[in-house]
C-alpha cells in the first residue's frame, strides 16, 4: 500500500515503526519494536487525547511519552482471535507486557460472549496462559500469542 511505510520510531528510535496515512489530516504510527502507538491527533491538551487517556488504565497514563514532534505515545492493546497483549504494572519502572492466548468458546457458551457488533465471539482469553515480557520484548509477546513465530 502506498499509504504505509516503515519509518524510525520517535519513541524508541527503532526501525520497525509502521506509519499509515489514514487521510489528509491523520497519520498513525505503530512501532513493532517498542509496542507503542500514536497518531497526529494525540497531542497534549487535544480533545482527542483527553478523551482517549480518560478511558485508559493508570499504567497507560504513566507510560505515555511525548516525542520531539509533540505526539503522545501510549502502549498498545492488542485483542484479536489469537490473544491479547497489554501493558501491566504499577509504575514506569515496574511494568511488563502481558500476553494471553485465547481458546475456542465451547458449544453452549456462545450466549455469554455476545459481540457488540452483532453475533458472538469465537474465542475467549485463557488467563492460565498469561506470560509476562520485559518492556523491551514486545516482539516476544507477539510471538507468544501466535502473531509471529520467532523460534
Amino acid at each position: 500500500m502506498d499509504n504505509q511505510e516503515l519509518t524510525t520510531c520517535n519513541r524508541c528510535s527503532g526501525d520497525a515503526c509502521l506509519k499509515t496515512r489514514v487521510n489528509e489530516n491523520i497519520t498513525t504510527y505503530f512501532c513493532w519494536g517498542c509496542g507503542f502507538q500514536t497518531n497526529t491527533l494525540m497531542t497534549e491538551g487535544s480533545k482527542f487525547f483527553l478523551e482517549q487517556i480518560d478511558l485508559l488504565p493508570e499504567i497507560y497514563k504513566i507510560l505515555s511519552y511525548k516525542d520531539k514532534d509533540g505526539l503522545l505515545w501510549v502502549p498498545t492493546f492488542i485483542n484479536n482471535d489469537n490473544g491479547m497483549i497489554y501493558a501491566n504494572g504499577v509504575d514506569g519502572e515496574n511494568w511488563s507486557w502481558c500476553a494471553v492466548n485465547k481458546v475456542p468458546i465451547e458449544e453452549g457458551e456462545e450466549e455469554k460472549f455476545a459481540n457488540p457488533s452483532g453475533g458472538f465471539y469465537k474465542t475467549k482469553p485463557d488467563m492460565s496462559t498469561s506470560k509476562y515480557f520485559p518492556p523491551e520484548d514486545f516482539m516476544d509477546s507477539l510471538s507468544h500469542i501466535g502473531t509471529f513465530n520467532l523460534n
